[in-house]
Formats: C-alpha cells, sequence, structure tokens
C-alpha cells in the first residue's frame, strides 16, 4: 500500500494540533516518619450540629402543639416550604389540625450522611397518637428541619 502524500500533510497536522503536556514531576523523596504520621492522622470530625443541639432545637420548633408561623418561614427548607404550598395537610405536623401535645424522641447523628434525625409523636386525645420523623442537616446556617416523613 502506498501512502499519498496528501494523507501524511494530513496526518501531521492532525498531530501539531494535540496540545502538549508537560513532563510530570519528578517524585519526591520519601517523607520522614513523623511527617507522615501528621500526614495520614485523622481529620477532625466536620463542622456541624450535634444530637443535643438538634433535640433543643425540634422540641423549641414543635413546642407543645406546633411550629409558629416564624418558624415555619425561617426554619423549614425550601424543599419543605414548597411541598406546603401544594398539598391540604400540614408536612410538618403530618395532619391537618392542631395536636394537644407533641413529643420528641431521641436524636440519632449520621455524621457520614451528614443529617441528624428523632421521632416525633403527636398526641390527639382519646389516647391517640401519630409519629413521623423530622430530619436536620448537620451543615444548616441557620438549623432548620429539611425534611419530614410520614409514617401513616
Amino acid at each position: 500500500m502506498m501512502l499519498k502524500p496528501y494523507s501524511l500533510g494530513a496526518l501531521l497536522l492532525t498531530l501539531s494540533a494535540l496540545p502538549v503536556t508537560a513532563p510530570a514531576p519528578a517524585v519526591a523523596a520519601p517523607a520522614p516518619a513523623a511527617a507522615f504520621s501528621a500526614a495520614v492522622a485523622p481529620a477532625a470530625a466536620p463542622e456541624g450540629h450535634t444530637a443535643d443541639q438538634i433535640g433543643r432545637f425540634l422540641a423549641r420548633f414543635y413546642g407543645a402543639h406546633g411550629p409558629s408561623a416564624h418558624d415555619r418561614r425561617h426554619h423549614v427548607s425550601q424543599v419543605l416550604l414548597e411541598r406546603q404550598t401544594i398539598t391540604q395537610s400540614d408536612v410538618l405536623l403530618c395532619a391537618q389540625n392542631e395536636p394537644h401535645d407533641i413529643g420528641v424522641g431521641p436524636v440519632t447523628v449520621a455524621q457520614a450522611a451528614g443529617v441528624g434525625w428523632a421521632t416525633v409523636t403527636t398526641h390527639w386525645g382519646a389516647d391517640k397518637t401519630d409519629t413521623f420523623t423530622a430530619y436536620v442537616r448537620l451543615d444548616s446556617k441557620p438549623i432548620r428541619i429539611d425534611d419530614v416523613i410520614c409514617f401513616g
């Protein structure tokens, strides 16, 4: 097979358009043992709300009968605000009216997931209760409810 002269020119033109990469840097000398142990030390825990802070926030947020209008505007994620506009029930209480009393259970924090949550129990009288889970992002500023999952 014989190469045609214009094929060689096209190949050279294509090769000249390819980016030129710099040579790889030289490998550094091995670090002393002290420097190595500092370099592989575990990272500090991520900044964020603690289980205690989330528990206090949820207890204040829900109070005895549900969140205030101020808390509904300023301490709720945009997702929940939007969900509230498209549903008839109260997405923060998983109900359609105000409970007689509200209790917040222990808080669980998952640092790796960046979230904390607690089960919230609403009391409706005549020994009727309902539960849902309220989620708080550990990095939310200010602290706010990120999501609510209703159980029934």
